[in-house]
């Protein structure tokens, strides 16, 4: 991943390969201010459709009572709905997969009682115990009559050798590289900077697996497991969830709709959108980015969520180089008496963007905000909680590569017993990290604050 990620910074240094242009991100102080504060009660869908704004707002009413008074229910809610057609549904059921075993065996399960077709969206697809795996199950079921559709990055895979992708195909497996690295494939919208980041399985159009999780080895090694004198190899914590319920058919819109973009092959009439019952209690927004947006809704999504917050904002985040209006929602929230922690990675597959990273620690230190580096494992996790209601796992990066130029996906939950479990995994890994003090780091040598400052410079392209 590494080297992927110097792949792109040749990349986006040369203009001449990108068409995403000089994109900015928006002032979202301007999009609060366009929603009318009195506007408070968001729209809900049921399984049903619809419901009258009398039921929403009961909803919402519940919600607020089985908590802390928070604006994150209502204002930001608002504010999100009025640059996204993504509905609020309840209904849901979305279950925390806390790291690579747990998601594996959660795909896995999900795959093998499949029966109409399998739709799995990732950004790297490695040839590796872990891929194969997936490749002989995915293989196995399309022989049993059950339709697998792949879409995997050409950059993010690109270390993945043809053949495999080929027995896949051979298999009957439909299959589509994004973006492909040959400009004669696609030489009217050729641009390697344009890739897709997500990671998503939808099984039957009835359950769905997102995150940050790709398929690779890395997610499956045990961070303590030796032999003998060995040196254990690194191990990646990250986060996925499961969601059943009728948000599964926005993720399966968007798979689709990528299908689309990439002119894949003409999908044969799977049963792509089945009546979903409402098999929870959990609240759900599916929340997504394409490069050549003007409103880069994760990115407005993040900063109105920490804008709103009243009580807590708990962030994991593995390439944190954030633009100047996320590090100032985040000191104003520390000033004002949110308790913001933030745990970042230790140990990185870039130290440049390590070095990037820590260049924002003295302004958020001296605001209040409590930073960690995660120094048990690879960080790879993009998850907050926010006044244990609001909650977002994902696959956005706090990065430039992330926010503008990459397609994305996360979930927003809304839902008292979600935040809970999120909290809970928060404290396992705060319990792993390490805490960054202020009266410490800005007593650190020279070196490292010009080291710092300068691939800051850079940040954009990181």
């Amino acid at each position: 991943m590494k080297v992927v990620k110097f792949f792109l910074l040749f990349c986006l240094l040369a203009p001449m390969l990108s068409n995403s242009g000089c994109a900015t991100l928006p002032d979202v102080s301007e999009v609060i201010d366009e929603v009318p504060a009195a506007q408070k009660h968001p729209q809900i869908v049921s399984s049903k459709g619809l419901l009258s704004p009398q039921k929403s707002k009961a909803i919402m009413d519940r919600l607020k009572r089985a908590g802390n008074p928070t604006d994150i229910l209502e204002r930001h809610t608002t504010v999100v709905e009025s640059i996204t057609d993504s509905p609020l549904t309840k209904g849901n059921k979305v279950t925390l997969l806390a790291d690579g075993p747990a998601t594996y065996a959660a795909m896995f399960a999900a795959i093998k009682k499949a029966g109409n077709h399998i739709n799995l969206e990732s950004y790297i697809i490695e040839d590796d115990e872990t891929g194969r795996k997936f490749a002989e199950l995915l293989l196995q079921k399309q022989t049993e009559g059950v339709q697998v559709n792949l879409i995997y990055d050409s950059v993010g895979s690109m270390n993945t050798p043809a053949a495999f992708f080929k027995r896949l195909r051979d298999g009957g497996i439909q299959v589509v590289g994004f973006n492909p690295l040959n400009p004669l494939e696609t030489p009217k919208s050729w641009g390697l900077t344009h890739r897709d980041h997500r990671k998503i399985l939808i099984v039957d159009g009835k359950v769905a697996i997102i995150g940050g999780i790709n398929i690779s080895k890395v997610y499956s090694s045990n961070p303590f497991s030796r032999k003998h004198n060995e040196k254990a190899p690194i191990h990646w914590r990250d986060t996925d969830i499961q969601v059943e319920g009728p948000a599964v058919a926005e993720f399966q819109k968007l798979f689709l709709d990528t299908w689309l973009q990439q002119k894949g092959p003409e999908l044969s009439q799977q049963n792509h959108f089945p009546d979903l019952k409402e098999v929870g209690n959990a609240l759900v927004r599916v929340v997504v980015s394409t490069p050549g947006e003007t409103n880069r809704i994760p990115f407005i999504v993040y900063v109105s969520a920490i804008t709103f917050a009243e009580h807590s904002i708990h962030m994991t985040n593995s390439y944190f180089i954030p633009d100047d209006q996320i590090v100032k929602a985040l000191t104003d929230a520390a000033e004002r008496g949110v308790d913001v922690k933030i745990i970042l990675p230790a140990i990185t597959d870039s130290q440049l963007a390590l070095h990037a990273q820590r260049y924002h620690y003295s302004e958020l230190l001296k605001s209040g905000v409590k930073v960690y580096e995660h120094n048990t494992s690879l960080l790879h996790a993009k998850t907050v909680v926010i006044d244990k209601v609001w909650s977002t796992v994902g696959s956005t990066n706090m990065d430039f590569l992330s926010l503008l130029n990459n397609d994305e996906v996360n979930a927003v939950i809304l839902s008292h017993e979600f935040a809970g479990e999120m909290e809970k995994m928060f404290a396992r890994d705060l319990a792993n990290s390490r805490q960054i003090l202020w009266e410490e780091w800005k007593n650190r040598p020279l070196l490292p604050r010009v080291r710092e400052w300068f691939v800051n410079l850079f940040g954009r392209w990181l």
